[in-house]
Parts: structure tokens; sequence; C-alpha cells
């Protein structure tokens, strides 16, 4: 690993736990893969869940275009490709592309994630649809969203907060089997952590850490992923059918593009 990616594991208790959760879940998956696994992150951007992860990583995103994105740090630049290249040592690709019309081939990733980007997609179905298409026969799709059973929706680019029986059902429409948790306790030490770090305001970044560092022991509790109230987050993890031959894979990609 590269100098940042050393850091970034040793600072990761201190950071909001949700990526860390992520990272351990698709540490285990990959741990069960007999080949170095190909592993697409939609939406992740700067990707620091997969940082560790021997996998094979691609990463794409929308272009940052539009007055939100640029307002909400949102989506994809140039600079970012760049800067993540230099940074990072198991990404293989990053790519400008749209998962609700995307120009990634068929059955050709072993993982998808995506954290924290569901809920920006208008056409949530088309999404969800196309993971299915890019993973390959018994591939598994892991994913995050806004916990719908407790938070009100305010952000101005969220298309939606799903519920958990609403996302539940979402991925069932397409995967044979899913699952849906409730995740990450809310409260006054997850606010603290969701705090920016900065050289120059070195109070404000402790009490991140402290806040972060707590939050974590809080969240890691098994009985949180059946606790709807004062979670903030929903992690699922979806599989496809590993019986899948090339016809349903034809048939899927006419239904694509028809």
């Amino acid at each position: 690993m590269k100098k940042f990616e050393l850091v970034y594991v040793c600072v990761e208790p201190l950071l909001p736990p949700l990526y860390g959760k992520v990272r351990r879940r698709l540490s285990a998956m990959v741990e069960r893969q007999a080949e170095k696994p190909k592993l697409l992150d939609v939406g992740g951007r700067k990707s620091h869940y997969t940082i560790g992860i021997p996998a094979e990583v691609t990463v794409t995103d929308l272009p940052r275009q539009s007055e939100i994105q640029q307002k909400l740090n949102l989506g994809l630049t140039d600079q970012i490709i760049s800067r993540q290249r230099m940074k990072r040592s198991n990404l293989s690709r990053l790519l400008y592309d749209d998962m609700t019309h995307s120009t990634l081939p068929t059955a050709a990733f072993d993982c998808v994630v995506s954290v924290e980007v569901l809920e920006h997609v208008e056409e949530d179905h088309l999404f969800v649809k196309e993971v299915y298409r890019v993973l390959k026969p018994g591939g598994v799709f892991l994913m995050t969203t806004p916990n719908g059973d407790f938070l009100k929706n305010t952000n101005p680019d969220h298309k939606r907060h799903y519920t958990r029986k609403q996302l539940h059902s979402l991925l069932q429409r397409y995967f044979g089997e899913a699952n849906v948790e409730y995740a990450i306790k809310g409260g006054l030490w997850h606010s603290w952590g969701l705090r920016s770090w900065s050289p120059r305001r070195p109070i404000q970044t402790f009490l991140s850490m402290i806040g972060n560092g707590i939050n974590l022991m809080q969240s890691s509790r098994s009985s949180l992923k059946n606790q709807a109230r004062g979670t903030h987050h929903l992690i699922a993890t979806a599989r496809k059918r590993s019986d899948d031959d090339a016809s349903l894979t034809v048939q899927a990609d006419l239904r694509r593009v028809s």
C-alpha cells in the first residue's frame, strides 16, 4: 500500500464508522474469492472504503457539472481522478459513467459497491437493474443509503429516503437474494464525528475523532441491525443468481436497450 493508504487504515477508527463497516464487509467478501476479484465502486469518487482491499477496483461516477453537485461536493472531476491515481495502489480505472445507462460490459465484476448513492438517483430501478447486469453470476451488490424509517429527507439532492421494506422490495425485484439491515447509531457522538477535520481547527478535529471513536463502539452492537429508531443508515447485500446463463444475459441486454 502507498503512504496515504497506510495512514488512512491507521486512522480509520477515528473516522465516521460507516466507511469502516463497508470496508470490513468488502474484505470478508474478497477473502472468499479464489482469484483476485474485480470490484466496481459506483459513485465512489475517492472510494476510501476500498483502500487495502486486494482487488482490481474500478470507480465510476457522474461528472461534476450542476450547481448542486458543486455545492455538495458530488461527482467526479479530472482533478480527483489524477489525485486518486497518485494516492492509491489498487485502483485500476476511474471512469465517468451513468449507472442508469451504463457503458460497462455485462457480467464483468465479482462485486459492486455503492455507498450513499442510490438516494441521489431518480431512476433507481434502472440503477439496480444495471448493477445486476454488470455483475457476474453469483456476484454480490453491497450498498448503503440513509435510513428512511428514521431520517427525514432534507437534502436538496436526495430523491428519496428508503424504508427498510422499500429497499428490500427494490433489490428483490432483480436479485433472488437480498438482506437489508439498519446501521450506525445517531445521537451526540455521531454528530460530533461528522465535523470536518482541519489543522486550523484542532479542537474541532479532536472532538470529531472522539465522537467517531465512541460512535464506532456504539454502532458495533449486533442488535442495532434490527433497530429502526435512532439509526442513520441502511446497509444491504444482494446476490446475483449463480445459475444465470448466456441466454439470460442476452435477454437482460435486450430489455435494457428496448
